[in-house]
């Protein structure tokens, strides 16, 4: 899943009761192996990402769709805040027609239910490859959590998280 800065989505599903794993990384565009600065140049084609491993009888993926659309704006194209560039889309990465089918059916509630001001923009795409960033970018929240941007834009989602969804939260 994409929706904006990776650090943001790693902080929060790690955080998620059955999330086995969290790995930031690029997925979605066209060359093999991309550095961060050839992502955030814009011309990979490439998202900014989060692969999520996690056991479907603890966490069913339908809630994980819906904790994604509660935590970034759908209806922004290629933008997450003042995160701007192809590379912050929104966009689901599905590996089979059942993760297919549960990312439309999520678009479409998430546009029935008017949450947001305008329709959801998020891409639903085959996956294809998955490309992990480098070895700062994982769990860089936890890391640095008093760097600017975590207490400006991170710590407000993860708060966000840790209010409307207190019963899918790990134990501390």
């Amino acid at each position: 899943m994409g929706g904006g800065c990776f650090w943001c989505l790693d902080a929060v599903f790690t955080d998620i009761r059955g999330v086995e794993k969290v790995v930031s990384g690029y997925s979605g565009g066209k060359v093999p192996d991309p550095s961060y600065e050839d992502v955030c140049g814009g011309d990979t084609g490439h998202a900014e990402v989060v692969e999520i491993t996690f056991d479907p009888e603890v966490v069913p993926l339908r809630e994980l769709l819906k904790v994604f659309f509660t935590l970034h704006d759908p209806t922004t194209k290629d933008r997450q805040g003042n995160d701007v560039g192809t590379q912050y889309r929104s966009v689901i990465l599905y590996r089979d027609a059942a993760q297919k089918a549960a990312a439309e059916e999520a678009v479409r509630e998430i546009d029935a239910s008017e949450a947001w001001d305008g329709k959801a923009v998020t891409e639903v795409q085959p996956f294809t490859a998955f490309y992990a960033a480098e070895g700062y970018h994982q769990g860089y929240y936890r890391k640095n959590p008093l760097q600017p941007y975590c207490l400006v834009v991170i710590r407000p989602k993860v708060a966000k998280l840790r209010k409307s969804y207190l019963q899918m939260l790990k134990a501390s």
